[in-house]
């Protein structure tokens, strides 16, 4: 794996200058950071319904492993 170093990056800001010109770079980099932060939320989210959905799986097999247990005990 690649390291960026300073070279490279100033590399890319060059050419991003060279290309969106220097008015645009601003408002480039304000979007990027809207995109990342709504990213963001909605890797949080998926992660919180994960976690959820793993829960619900783990007390529905913990409700039924209760009820089979109590109707092998009743029907001793």
């Amino acid at each position: 794996m690649t390291v960026m170093g300073p070279e490279i990056i100033i590399l890319v800001i060059v050419v991003g200058v060279l290309i969106f010109g220097a008015a645009k770079i601003p408002k480039l980099a304000k979007t990027f950071g809207k995109a990342k932060g709504e990213f963001e939320k909605g890797k949080i989210e998926a992660d919180r319904e994960l976690k959820d959905f793993k829960d619900e799986v783990n007390s529905t097999a913990k409700d039924e492993e209760t009820s089979t247990k109590n109707k092998e005990t009743k029907s001793d």
